[in-house]
């Protein structure tokens, strides 16, 4: 088993890295060639600039109870599809019975967009926030790793 990390925008690199140390995982950076992100204990990937060009090159590396860190709702649906595990930045583990109405809250928002309406972007992130992404990312290493 091993992490990997869409990192373009991705507040929790490092924190994810600190964790992944503490239970000997291997880290795998993902990132377009304007967000090179290189950090020690982990790998790092740089991808051409291109329409999900690092989601699918992400993807194409993930297999069966790898964890990826993602805050993108269609890639988390595909790494479901290969029996790996997906949790965004807040900690959100995202599993068969959440993605279906995220994808589709998604799909409204941008709706909404083409339509000229405004839609709320993200809140500011907090330290709650962190903590949050920290116990869940734990809860869940500890639970793959139970199998």
């Amino acid at each position: 088993m091993k992490i990997l990390i869409d990192a373009d925008a991705c507040p929790v690199v490092d924190l994810t890295i600190t964790i992944a140390k503490s239970f000997e995982k291997e880290v795998f950076i993902f990132c377009d060639n304007a967000h090179e992100i290189y950090r020690d204990f982990a790998k790092t990937f740089i991808i051409s600039q291109g329409a999900d060009a690092v989601d699918f090159a992400l993807l194409s590396n993930v297999e069966k109870d790898d964890i990826v860190v993602t805050q993108d709702f269609g890639l988390a649906s595909m790494v479901l599809t290969k029996d790996a595990h997906a949790i965004n930045q807040n900690g959100l583990i995202y599993n068969k019975f959440n993605i279906e109405s995220l994808l589709f809250s998604r799909h409204m928002s941008q709706k909404l967009r083409n339509s000229g309406k405004r839609t709320k972007g993200p809140k500011k992130r907090t330290k709650d926030d962190d903590f949050n992404f920290e116990q869940s990312f734990k809860t869940l290493l500890k639970n793959i790793n139970k199998k």
